[in-house]
């Protein structure tokens, strides 16, 4: 089983390509340039290193939203042409369920948080029973203080995840009363890799 997986929703392109659930080659950047001028060399790139030949992917995994929209179109166009042009199916995975897999198995209440300005977020609340997600509030937009308000209520532990976090952590620190952390740098931002892994769990299921 092999999967090819790419995620523009933020300022992160990410692409991965995990066979047989062993990470063959993950390429991450996140830097100000557009991601028509980066996806497709990055993919290239790894199709070199790994002499990857395309038509033994089985799928292409796609972060669907919500993120930029600019970000997604590119994204999802890449992913239909490869699709199209492989015949092989497309895995739409809900980006903000990707971000919260980055933290797989977690013992917190994981939730993700996108800026989405005007102290806004996109986020949603979930939580692991051993190896299996939970999803507590599925993905949404809403204000970073009505968030904080639902967390409290919850009443355990969190970890926060997602490049809301240098925008809303005055807020968050200030007024959240949960004991709460910050996902470390390796895994606090978008990872085509978590992507394909919870990509294969959906194949398995046919949520294609």
């Amino acid at each position: 089983m092999r999967i090819l997986a790419i995620d523009s929703s933020s300022m992160v392109a990410t692409v991965a390509v995990v066979t047989d659930d062993v990470l063959t080659a993950e390429y991450t950047i996140n830097h100000k340039k557009t991601h028509s001028q980066t996806l497709l060399p990055m993919i290239d790139e790894i199709k070199n290193m790994i002499e990857l030949d395309m038509e033994t992917i089985d799928a292409i995994a796609i972060a669907g939203g919500p993120g930029s929209y600019t970000g997604l179109r590119i994204g999802s166009a890449t992913a239909k042409g490869f699709g199209l042009a492989l015949n092989k199916p497309v895995i739409n995975v809900p980006t903000i369920d990707a971000l919260a897999y980055n933290l797989f198995s977690s013992q917190y209440i994981v939730c993700p948080i996108m800026d989405a300005r005007r102290q806004q977020v996109y986020t949603g609340i979930y939580r692991f029973h051993g190896t299996k997600m939970e999803t507590i509030k599925p993905q949404c937009i809403m204000m970073i203080q009505d968030l904080i308000y639902e967390l409290d209520k919850i009443g355990r532990t969190v970890m926060f995840v997602g490049d809301g976090i240098p925008v809303d952590k005055d807020i968050i620190d200030t007024t959240m009363a949960t004991e709460h952390h910050y996902a470390p740098a390796s895994m606090n931002r978008q990872k085509a890799s978590s992507l394909a892994s919870l990509a294969a769990l959906y194949y398995a299921e046919g949520k294609v």
